[in-house]
């Protein structure tokens, strides 16, 4: 004869199991990019980053965002023409946005053609075509170019400016203050290694029609061919850009970008003590991280990686996935090595909103996470009738009541 006691054990048993299978099948849903090892792996060592004669540097992957090696990346130093990233960023952004066009003619104020330091050799009055003057700042450095621009699309370069800084805290560059267009010197003007890394990943994601420009080795104007002064564009096969600056108080400075592979990578060097050093040290970095680091695309965005249960909505379940790609940078021959895990709100209840996070997704190689996104819910899904919610109520206090600290586990990986 079996006993209520007997019965109500089978059925708390079967409830048990019946989670934890669920919980299961859900990690293997939601990780159906990262691939499983068949086999051993060898044993891949990552060497400590190369040691530089430069004040600060960074090396950074442009597409997850993952810094492979720093010295003093946030110390606040003098950018020079660097800053001239941030005048092009603008630029751009308005050439973008339909503001201004590359085939506008830029009067050149006195103002602009005055201007001390590196030039482009405008003259005073002249109506150059805004193209042209995009070329003299990327290619020549010229201060009286970026002037000029400055000045077209803000009236004036203090109004430039001001849109610089604002610019500046969008982007999340914390230790970053413009007083000018240019780089010229001033104890108020000063950026980072960091901050530069994330305006020139800004620069490339927002404006590939541009970023052309920053590979270009040379640029004639009123019958003066200059070189551009990125050395790595002759010396390094995968550089395609960004920019040198050099000032006596900011020392020589690069901020360069190569790619090779398929993978984009991101080096800002500043305060070396020449230009020779600038650009060997530029290679250092980015032969580094080619070397011994590996990119990967693991999901896309949008794309549902769970079914999460819902309780008292008009739908049992909801699709959760991403806000955008996610790619991650690890040593070289770790890939295989990653483990997805998820950890989703307890409970998820109805009405759930398009677009809020009901979780997170975890990438982890080892015990460390290496990178970690919200789940938002792809599709929104309101509370149900009253018979679905009066269901739900009584399922989920069974379910709550029959749940136990081994089943979380599962659920959270």
């Amino acid at each position: 004869m079996i006993t209520y006691a007997t019965l109500f054990a089978k059925i708390r048993t079967r409830l048990t199991l019946f989670t934890t299978v669920f919980f299961v099948s859900l990690s293997a849903l939601a990780n159906p990019i990262i691939p499983i090892p068949t086999q051993p792996q060898m044993p891949v060592f990552t060497p400590s980053a190369p040691n530089l004669d430069a004040t600060g540097y960074i090396l950074m992957d442009a597409t997850s965002g993952k810094i492979l090696a720093q010295k003093d990346a946030d110390t606040r130093m003098a950018p020079a023409s660097l800053t001239k990233l941030m005048s092009m960023y603008i630029v751009s952004a308005a050439l973008k946005n339909g503001q201004i066009h590359l085939t506008d003619k830029v009067r050149i104020s006195p103002k602009a053609w005055k201007t001390e330091g590196s030039r482009m050799f405008v003259k005073a009055n002249d109506e150059v075509p805004l193209k042209d003057l995009l070329q003299g700042v990327i290619v020549a450095s010229g201060n009286d170019a970026t002037v000029a621009l400055a000045e077209f699309v803000a009236g004036t370069e203090e109004a430039f400016t001001a849109m610089m800084n604002q610019t500046a805290k969008m982007l999340g560059m914390n230790n970053s203050h413009f007083m000018d267009s240019t780089g010229l010197p001033d104890k108020n003007h000063y950026s980072t290694a960091h901050d530069l890394a994330i305006l020139s990943q800004a620069y490339i994601k927002s404006f590939p029609e541009d970023y052309g420009y920053y590979s270009e080795k040379w640029y004639s104007y009123n019958n003066i061919r200059q070189p551009n002064r990125n050395r790595l564009l002759w010396r390094f096969p995968y550089a395609d850009g960004l920019k040198t600056g050099h000032t006596a108080e900011a020392g020589y400075c690069l901020v360069a970008s190569a790619k090779k592979d398929g993978m984009r990578l991101i080096s800002v060097v500043l305060g070396t003590p020449s230009d020779d050093a600038r650009t060997e040290d530029s290679i250092r970095l980015l032969t580094y991280g080619f070397r011994f680091f590996e990119t990967h695309k693991l999901y896309n965005a949008a794309t549902p990686l769970v079914n999460a249960r819902v309780w008292q909505g008009q739908k049992s379940e909801s699709p959760l996935g991403l806000t955008e790609d996610l790619y991650v940078t690890v040593p070289t021959g770790q890939y295989k090595k990653l483990q997805a895990a998820l950890a989703l709100n307890n409970p998820i209840k109805a009405p759930i909103i398009k677009g809020e996070a009901y979780g997170t997704l975890n990438i982890m190689l080892g015990d460390q996470v290496v990178a970690s996104m919200p789940l938002i819910a792809l599709d929104s899904n309101p509370k149900g009738g009253f018979f679905r919610r009066a269901s739900d109520s009584v399922k989920y206090n069974i379910h709550k009541y029959f749940s136990n600290d081994e089943v979380a586990k599962v659920n959270t990986g």
